[in-house]
């Protein structure tokens, strides 16, 4: 019997774990189960209690004072602990039957997605046949501010396509918090950032020439510009960081594998979209029994109670 997940991964601060628990309200009101699994071995505040928590088994902190180590060590030596304990997951999860839902939200160090090989290891564990056999599919979130800085968003997008070759599995890339952009950007121009278009940084190369050409005027009206190559503007600015940026960005484009949908968790309709997309990713709905509405009803009654 298959199982059905999804992981909810991302950057620190992307909205993961709020993600989650809009994703677990939007199951509830169209009576759909889930089990929400918490593996990040910080985290301390959530909306919904987890049904299985990583800290039951090992905690950040304990690692931390015990072992001494920093955050981000922590946190690898935690996961490593947790592939040496895997029957913590599998007799936590052994008895989840098809209809429900698996949400797995992760810790947000970035490492663990790009260059580690310990979430490859776990992800092929989950969805190996046999007692598990979870269809998994990945969501990675961005928070949709990456936007303002264009450099900012191709090192973000990048840090996704990393994401989707190391664990191999079906990815759903997210622009989340969409409301914090919400009324600042032209649709038109939103589209260029929901499918990556390698020619925005074309534009921040009119705004720099621009730029320069204020500063080259000032300069001959006997007011000296900001012309040092040091200062953390002009930096940003160089040649060789925007050679850089055009690499990443081409790189991105010659794989033409990353596009974003947007996320506004406080509206029901992108949520409905995002888990449209999950369901079909992990061919969920082509996996359950027809069910007369009768009990429907009476699934959902037991289930609330």
């Amino acid at each position: 019997m298959s199982k059905f997940g999804v992981l909810v991964m991302g950057p620190a601060g992307a909205g993961k774990t709020t993600f989650c628990s809009a994703l677990i309200e939007h199951l509830r009101h169209n009576r759909r189960s889930c089990y929400y699994i918490n593996l990040d071995p910080a985290a301390e505040d959530f909306t919904y209690e987890p049904d299985l928590d990583i800290k039951d088994l090992i905690s950040l902190e304990d690692v931390m004072e015990e072992v001494g180590l920093g955050p981000n060590g922590g946190l690898i030596y935690c996961f490593e602990f947790l592939l040496e304990n895997l029957d913590f997951l599998n007799e936590a999860l052994d008895s989840v039957t098809e209809e429900y839902l698996i949400i797995i939200d992760m810790p947000g160090q970035i490492e663990l997605y790009t260059h580690v090989p310990v979430l490859p290891n776990l992800v092929k564990y989950l969805t190996r046949t046999g007692s598990l056999h979870v269809n998994l599919c990945a969501t990675y979130l961005l928070e949709s501010s990456f936007v303002i800085d264009r450099a900012k968003f191709f090192a973000g997008t990048l840090s996704a396509m990393s994401a989707m070759l190391m664990l191999e599995i079906p990815h759903v890339n997210i622009l989340s918090k969409m409301d914090l952009v919400k009324g600042t950007m032209a649709r038109k121009e939103l589209k260029r950032y929901l499918d990556p278009d390698a020619t925005l940084l074309d534009d921040d190369d009119l705004a720099d020439d621009a730029r320069s050409r204020e500063q080259g005027e000032a300069e001959n009206g006997g007011t000296k510009g900001d012309t040092d190559p040091a200062t953390p503007g002009n930096l940003m600015r160089g040649t060789s960081f925007k050679r850089l940026n055009r690499a990443v960005a081409q790189l991105i484009d010659d794989f033409s594998m990353v596009s974003f949908l947007k996320l506004d968790v406080q509206d029901e309709e992108s949520l409905g979209a995002i888990l449209s997309y999950v369901d079909d990713a992990i061919q969920y709905h082509e996996a359950q029994e027809p069910r007369e509405p009768a009990d429907d009803a009476g699934d959902y009654g037991a289930w609330n109670e």
